[in-house]
């Protein structure tokens, strides 16, 4: 939906007009039916619009009778639009965009941080940084009401071309020509080892030690993982992933501490453990992976005053020495 052509908002926003027989459609209309459209559920949609699920239905069902058309088919599961439906979902999305692109273009001409500021994040980023920032950034600005989700590099990408969400902050990587990022800092990888593992004695971490058959790592699709698993050319990844799949950073930590095996962990995340806790780890020997930190947005994006605050409020909250790539570091 969101490489429809802007230039034939106007057009199609008086196509969906035509269809409609003397009654007022309503932007509230619309954002129930987007939320029917992606949760395919009238409940599911009901809850994500805090409302009742006879309220939102009732709400389209009004506006299907003002239209003469059925929007959704409701003998199926999960619901899925008619041909028509489609089509008045793919251009009330246009109307909800530019309505948004409105408001969010008054508020910064006032360079005002009112109003409701969607953040998606990696679940490898936001135990770590989140704390460090959020609580204080809403004590001094309690009229921005930011919302954060986490979410996988892809959903990120994909909720940014919906306009589900204004920013994300994740890795960098390739493949996001598309967007404009802002850097935000560089962390490292480190080791963390348990007593009884073979590498425990090591203090460093060499690539060519790594084996992989008590090696806990994330799923398939997670950056974190791709980007180990790339830089240190394991071999035996699928291997370990036997083992355990579904796994969380927390979650091999735990069974590392249990005693068996190794994992990865971000920098950031060595500030949060206790002193019997950073016995386990270990630091990658020269070239040290390290990731790029961003906040990324659409290149159409109004909402500069948040997201250059979002920028300042994170850089003052990490370590200074994390905002530029040292020579002992590689970009992974």
């Amino acid at each position: 939906m969101a490489s429809s052509a802007r230039k034939h908002q106007k057009k199609r926003i008086f196509a969906i007009k035509s269809y409609t027989t003397g009654g007022i459609m309503t932007l509230q209309q619309l954002e129930y039916i987007m939320a029917v459209y992606r949760h395919k559920h009238f409940a599911k949609a009901a809850e994500a619009c805090n409302v009742t699920q006879p309220t939102l239905s009732s709400m389209i069902q009004k506006l299907e009778e003002e239209l003469g058309v059925k929007i959704f088919d409701r003998k199926r599961q999960p619901v899925l639009p008619t041909p028509i439906g489609q089509n008045v979902i793919d251009q009330g999305w246009e109307i909800l965009q530019h309505a948004k692109q409105l408001k969010e273009s008054v508020e910064e001409e006032k360079h005002s941080l009112r109003g409701t500021f969607h953040v998606g994040i990696l679940p490898t980023i936001a135990p770590y940084l989140i704390p460090r920032f959020f609580p204080q950034l809403m004590q001094r600005h309690p009229e921005l009401d930011i919302r954060i989700r986490e979410m996988q590099t892809h959903e990120i990408k994909q909720a940014l071309l919906h306009g589900d969400i204004d920013v994300g902050i994740l890795a960098k990587l390739d493949g996001m020509d598309d967007f404009e990022t802002s850097h935000l800092f560089f962390e490292q990888f480190f080791g963390y080892v348990a007593k009884d593992d073979p590498l425990y004695v090591n203090k460093v971490i060499h690539t060519s030690d790594l084996k992989g058959e008590y090696l806990w790592m994330l799923d398939e699709g997670h950056c974190f993982r791709d980007q180990l698993v790339k830089f240190c050319q394991l071999q035996g990844a699928k291997q370990s992933q036997k083992a355990y799949s579904l796994g969380s950073i927390e979650t091999f930590m735990r069974m590392v501490e249990s005693g068996k095996g190794m994992t990865f962990i971000p920098e950031l995340a060595i500030f949060q453990l206790a002193d019997s806790q950073k016995e386990l780890v270990r630091p990658f020997a020269i070239p040290i992976p390290t990731r790029d930190i961003v906040v990324i947005n659409n290149k159409d994006f109004v909402r500069a005053t948040v997201r250059r605050l979002l920028i300042e409020e994170i850089q003052k909250a990490v370590p200074a020495d994390m905002l530029k790539l040292k020579q002992v570091q590689q970009r992974v």
